[in-house]
């Protein structure tokens, strides 16, 4: 089933989309603020994000730039009251696949999203490539030079938040509720023991996992 994250602050509205989404038969999340999701995209991968432009966080230009930063490959359609041209080149050049303007028609923004939904099935669950190893999200497997990788569930999706983030720093809460889910409680230092056990199991040049004090864990490519 098609993925769909919806950021939209305005309750009503996202209710609605919401709503009219899950009826086209997609699995809808549904976030109020940036920060949400953040959150949600650090817990699994969607195939699409519908995306409004003023959230009360921060902007749709900047999650977005930080969605393409992390590597995110599904496709972003931004929703917004501006329609200047150079919104719209800001938009693109952010990382959106499409652009939609306020007020639209509910039936152009299925289309669209039905459009991007097509091309996210398309692609296929990235691959990930660093050093001598490959990470398939969609069969859930690493495999290096020497063949598969034994990595337990949980070692696995700690590596894939890392992996997804390549270059950016994830703290512990953002790692824990990404990989247990907000509000399960949990030692945060439950993370450190799995970020040193995917460090003994993955030797090689070509990557690294480093641990920021007082802050989280970075993966890099090198």
């Amino acid at each position: 089933m098609t993925q769909v994250l919806l950021v939209e602050d305005d309750r009503n509205l996202r209710e609605a989309l919401q709503d009219n989404l899950v009826s086209e038969g997609y699995q809808v999340t549904a976030a109020p603020t940036a920060a949400a999701a953040r959150a949600a995209f650090n817990a699994q991968r969607f195939d699409v994000v519908v995306l409004d432009l003023m959230l009360p966080d921060g902007d749709g230009y900047t999650l977005c730039r930080e969605l393409r930063a992390a590597g995110a490959p599904s496709r972003i359609l931004m929703l917004t009251a501006r329609t200047l041209e150079e919104d719209l080149v800001r938009g693109f050049e952010s990382g959106a696949d499409d652009y939609l303007a306020k007020p639209y028609r509910l039936r152009e923004l299925l289309a669209r999203v039905a459009a991007l939904a097509r091309r996210a099935a398309a692609a296929g669950p990235p691959t990930h490539r660093f050093g001598a190893y490959v990470l398939d999200e969609a069969a859930r497997t690493l495999t290096g030079g020497q063949g598969a990788v034994p990595l337990t569930k949980t070692e696995l999706d700690v590596l894939l938040v890392l992996v997804r983030a390549a270059g950016a720093v994830r703290s512990r809460d953002e790692i824990l509720d990404a990989v247990w889910g907000a509000g399960v409680m949990v030692d945060p230092h439950t993370v450190d023991n799995f970020v040193g056990s995917l460090k003994r199991k993955l030797p090689g040049d070509g990557f690294r996992i480093s641990t920021v004090r007082g802050v989280g864990f970075r993966f890099d490519r090198e």
